[in-house]
């Protein structure tokens, strides 16, 4: 039969420490891609020189949705 490791006092055959590490490493990659990612802010940020500049935007953004909308 196949090889085997000594863990633990035990004998371990090589097929179920292969089956371990391949389900632990199936297990990791599923766990980081299925994990929830962090909410991606709805528009981009304002990147506006003054505090006016930047009220002009978002006056200027709520008009053109408004126009959108009817």
């Amino acid at each position: 039969m196949g090889g085997h490791y000594v863990i633990a006092g035990k004998a371990v055959p090589n097929h179920l420490i292969a089956i371990g590490f391949l389900s632990t490493y199936a297990a990791t990659g599923a766990y980081f891609a299925l994990k929830p990612k962090a909410p991606q802010p709805a528009t981009p940020p304002i990147k506006a020189g003054s505090v006016d500049e930047e009220a002009f935007i978002k006056e200027f953004l709520k008009a053109a949705e408004s126009e959108d909308k009817q």
